[in-house]
């Protein structure tokens, strides 16, 4: 799960988004997990979870969406449950189309998403909102890696014009000029590139074609907004899970996902030739650099960004993405309304937000945080 300068976050916004390496969600066992005596009400609490306030949550509440913020959500659930007995979060990553999708059923209290509701789906999102909209919380943020698997290469530099011409099958063995150029003196096979991509639509998908289409316009012709993969060519896997594992068990593979599943499993990513003096390499804090000159495009209740594809900013890794929960601002169901508070209260809050280094994901940047913040609160 990136997963976010005044008109939107001033570099001294993101000095928490320095985060470390990326664990395996199995990992998190690691946290203290020891029962401490109940807060009032009868609610049993962790240690890591002492601080979260259940607030009349109850029952079970059911989400569903992108696949690029799994892990953290799964630390958030964890820790959540923990502190409140008796609440089931059930979260279904089945890619950010699946679960807009869901929502504007009425099938799900809230969806996660890697991009922005459309205006379309804004509009649909009314009937089930009934009273309100669908609205886009950030939430967390992040580095889309691009991961290969080839033997005697472990420090490959692709630019956004060589990566797109990859994946839309224009380059397609592995000692091509293009890429031989950009990595002198690496021994490059002459063997034939597996691009893997998204078979589920994919907001993760989305934001590597709105990075491609910014970054390499004359090389990527295919629509930007699209959360189906556009191309023509190449194998696909479904959710990132299945595009990591795809990559690591294939010679000669490249495909794209969330930097926590690079790290957990053991895949090498590519470093981008932004244009600065050196190559950036795929890690929060360099995905934050270029998250912290996001611009807020929504208005109201709703913090829908803008990011910026093409920075050539030093040591800012481009291809980024920020998950956003979306949620009702009115009309949400009474049933589940007081859980779903609690719970994106915990997500937003500054200790939800600390755990996400543990995932490998970056924190909200400070001013976005405080936003979100203040509108989870008033959601009806």
């Amino acid at each position: 799960m990136k997963l976010s300068r005044k008109n939107g976050l001033r570099a001294s916004a993101i000095g928490a988004l320095v985060v470390s390496g990326a664990l395996v969600l199995s990992a998190c066992g690691s946290d203290n997990n020891t029962e401490t005596p109940a807060k009032e009400g009868g609610t049993k609490t962790s240690a890591a979870a002492s601080n979260i306030a259940c607030e009349g949550a109850k029952g079970q509440l059911l989400a569903a969406g992108s696949s690029a913020q799994k892990n953290a959500m799964d630390l958030w659930v964890k820790n959540f449950q923990a502190a409140c007995s008796g609440v089931e979060i059930n979260y279904q990553a089945i890619g950010s189309g699946g679960g807009i999708t869901k929502f504007n059923q009425g099938q799900v209290a809230f969806a996660g998403s890697d991009s922005a509701l459309k205006d379309e789906e804004v509009a649909e999102s009314a009937k089930i909102c009934k009273t309100g909209k669908g609205v886009n919380l950030p939430m967390v943020g992040g580095p889309i890696a691009i991961g290969y698997k080839l033997d005697g290469v472990d420090n490959l530099v692709l630019d956004a014009s060589t990566i797109a011409k990859i994946f839309d099958n224009k380059i397609t063995k592995w000692n091509d000029p293009a890429i031989a150029k950009l990595n002198p003196g690496a021994k490059l096979p002459d063997s034939s590139i597996q691009a893997f991509h998204r078979s589920d639509e994919s907001g993760t998908t989305q934001n590597l074609g709105k990075y491609l289409s910014t970054a390499a316009a004359a090389d990527w012709k295919h629509d930007p907004k699209s959360k189906s993969w556009p191309a023509q060519g190449g194998q696909a896997a479904n959710g990132s899970s299945g595009v990591a594992t795809a990559v690591k068990d294939a010679e000669g593979s490249i495909g794209y996902f969330e930097l926590s599943y690079a790290t957990a499993n053991k895949i090498s990513t590519v470093s981008i030739n932004t244009g600065a003096a050196a190559p950036v390499a795929a890690s929060s804090e360099n995905a934050s650099k270029a998250i912290a000159a996001a611009k807020v495009k929504g208005t109201g209740s709703d913090v829908a960004l803008s990011l910026d594809y093409a920075t050539k900013a030093e040591g800012a890794y481009p291809i980024v993405l920020v998950t956003y929960e979306i949620a009702c601002d009115k009309g949400n169901k009474a049933e589940t309304l007081p859980t779903l508070k609690a719970f994106l209260n915990y997500t937003v809050s500054e200790e939800g937000q600390k755990v996400l280094a543990d995932a490998g994901y970056a924190p909200l940047p400070a001013e976005i945080a405080a936003k979100v913040r203040a509108i989870v609160p008033t959601l009806s």
